[in-house]
């Protein structure tokens, strides 16, 4: 069966950058029929807020993202302690005493010298007594994987044919000095216990999925298949990691974002597929092809998805909305025409309150003196022709327009603004049989 995860660290809000993974990998396991898990990776114990595991789920929920097994780090200490005290009986997990400066400083020197910054792995040639020297003065060890100085390959669902040279890596660091895991380990362990088949992650990550393959081989599991998608960034082309925190899931949701607006958009950003809105998550999975997904860069535009949110809404029918118009105030036998009426004229379902206030009358008639008098007349032709129609708005602004001369914007402006108190808005002939009367 495949298996897919999403992995957040809580420590702070998810944001487009963590949907796109998240999306991606949901997607790939419902076209398969598999399984999604939800894994939360707080063994960064500092950092890490129940609050932020409460808004992930939060998020995950308001976009329809179900899960189907939930898993903590933070309950799974042990599994990695003995993971930890395997690798060390194999002798490709060993003890590094170098402080943060003292590496900083040393891969400065690599770099003046033209030498790439990799660990020159002093720490191998320490012995018993070096080693208890150091602890004797008070430092404790970092922990390195000992990686295989060879050409890893690996067949990537986008990328192809990756391959990375270990022996330009440095021996990744498993366990801090405060003894506390990084995600390296942790999760090369996650992936192994719970069968998860495909991972589905940023190119950013290429190297370090060099560095667990060697770790899967050494804990004697099987590699996960890998792929790798491009990272976002803004229309013109600049990184877009510092622009996330404006754009957290929770700031999209505020804004009006519909679920499946933000979802359409982002299941196909990157993709040689067209940008379309899809009526149900359904469409979405029927129409996702991981291998449609290309290298490039994924540009992403906040005018992009608001124009894909209206065309979401435009084709949105009465059912999914009948709460919310109901809400608004709207009379039962006139919800659903209401919606009907008003639907394309919205950006966001917050301004269905804003026309029931019109349906109701509860708004500020705009009239211009120089045409108050054309709109009283034309308020009492109307007034002598209820009940309204379909036909109404037609009848008499006919008659009016045969009286008056008045023709195009100067026959039809100063009406609207008088019944709507707006310049724009749905057909009057449709809208005026619903307004107050």
């Amino acid at each position: 069966m495949t298996v897919t995860r999403f992995a957040p660290s809580p420590t702070g809000r998810l944001h487009v950058g963590n949907l796109r993974p998240a999306l991606l990998n949901w997607l790939y396991a419902r076209k398969q029929g598999g399984q999604f898990i939800l894994r939360i990776d707080d063994t960064d114990t500092e950092r890490s807020r129940e609050d932020h595991v409460d808004a992930i789920k939060r998020d995950l929920d308001w976009l329809g993202l179900g899960w189907d097994r939930f898993e903590r780090q933070s309950l799974r200490m042990e599994r990695y302690d003995a993971a930890a005290d395997d690798l060390r009986a194999q002798g490709r997990l060993y003890p590094a005493y170098e402080t943060a400066t003292e590496l900083d400083l040393r891969r400065k020197y690599q770099r003046q010298a033209g030498r790439p910054p990799v660990y020159d792995r002093a720490a191998l040639k320490l012995t018993d007594d070096d080693r208890a020297r150091l602890e004797a003065e008070g430092r404790r060890p970092h922990w390195r994987f000992r990686l295989d100085q060879e050409r890893v390959t690996w067949t990537d669902g986008i990328r192809g044919e990756p391959n990375v040279d270990c022996a330009s890596v440095s021996d990744p660091v498993l366990i801090r000095e405060d003894g506390g895991y990084l995600y390296t380990l942790c999760s090369v362990c996650d992936d192994i216990d719970f069968d998860v088949t495909d991972v589905i992650r940023g190119e950013d990550h290429v190297t370090n999925t060099a560095t667990q393959i060697q770790i899967f081989e050494a804990m004697g599991g099987a590699p996960t298949g890998f792929a790798h998608h491009s990272l976002l960034v803004d229309a013109d082309g600049s990184s877009l990691s510092k622009r996330l925190g404006s754009l957290t899931l929770e700031s999209i949701r505020e804004g009006g974002v519909e679920p499946l607006a933000l979802l359409s958009y982002m299941a196909r950003l990157g993709s040689s597929d067209p940008i379309e809105p899809r009526g149900s998550h359904a469409e979405l999975i029927e129409g996702f092809d991981l291998s449609r997904f290309g290298r490039a860069p994924a540009r992403f535009s906040p005018e992009d998805l608001t124009a894909l949110n209206t065309r979401t809404l435009h084709a949105k029918p009465y059912a999914e909305v009948a709460d919310r118009v109901r809400a608004a105030g709207v009379p039962e036998e006139s919800a659903e025409p209401f919606w009907l009426v008003i639907r394309e004229n919205i950006g966001t379902l917050d301004e269905i309150a804003d026309w029931a206030a019109i349906l109701k009358g509860d708004f500020e008639p705009a009239i211009d003196d120089d045409d108050r008098a054309y709109v009283d007349d034309a308020t009492a032709k109307f007034d002598a022709a209820k009940p309204w129609t379909g036909e109404t708005w037609g009848t008499v602004t006919g008659a009016l327009k045969s009286e008056t001369g008045r023709k195009g914007k100067g026959l039809f402006m100063p009406l609207r603004k008088a019944f709507t108190g707006r310049t724009n808005g749905p057909d009057m002939a449709a809208l005026l049989p619903l307004l107050r009367r």
